[in-house]
């Protein structure tokens, strides 16, 4: 575990010390996740948000609540998970991040995926999507669907900000975590 730390220690300092794109000019802390260095489950969001950005600290808002709640659905908590997201610093008004931006921090991403070996990654919303399973996707498409690559498991979700717009989408989130669940419980079946 300490050589995971210091590992993961050392992302994080590369992190808080980036200038790799434009974002680190206008962010107030930048978010590089939190969670269970040992984690079965990995969420990876967009971008941090106003009180990501507020607090370095990711999903704290609104949408965070909500994702605490789905979380707990299943028999989870926020310290068994990893949480973390494409981009580290927080994109102008919430925009999407730009190619260019993702680009330059994809490389810690993949180092803290690396790092932490989840048996699964959630995917929350479209450019994570896009990001780690294929640009072509479309998260409305494939949902709660099960995707290999690269040696990782995927299970692309709705972003659960998505859910807080758009009513009808919690009880979506809340059967595709449904479905996590009992794809975590086959895993652990297959490894008795």
């Amino acid at each position: 575990m300490d050589d995971k730390k210091a590992l993961f220690d050392e992302i994080t300092k590369d992190i808080i010390n980036c200038t790799k794109c434009a974002l680190h000019e206008t962010r107030i802390k930048p978010v590089p996740g939190e969670g269970s260095l040992n984690a079965d489950i990995m969420f990876v969001g967009e971008g941090p948000g106003r009180n990501e950005d507020r607090t370095g600290r990711p999903f704290v808002g609104a949408a965070g609540k909500f994702l605490d709640e789905l979380l707990s659905g299943i028999g989870l908590s926020r310290k068994e998970v990893f949480i973390g997201n494409v981009v580290k610093c927080r994109p102008p008004n919430n925009r999407v991040p730009l190619l260019s931006e993702i680009e330059a921090c994809k490389p810690y991403l993949f180092a803290q995926i690396a790092i932490i070996q989840p048996k699964v990654i959630c995917t929350l919303g479209n450019t994570p999507l896009n990001t780690l399973i294929a640009p072509n996707l479309s998260i409305g498409r494939v949902h709660g669907q099960v995707f290999e690559k690269d040696g990782f498991t995927f299970i692309p979700l709705y972003h659960p900000a998505a859910a807080l717009y758009h009513n009808a989408l919690k009880d979506t989130l809340k059967e595709d975590f449904r479905k996590l669940k009992a794809f975590l419980d086959e895993l652990k079946m297959k490894n008795l």
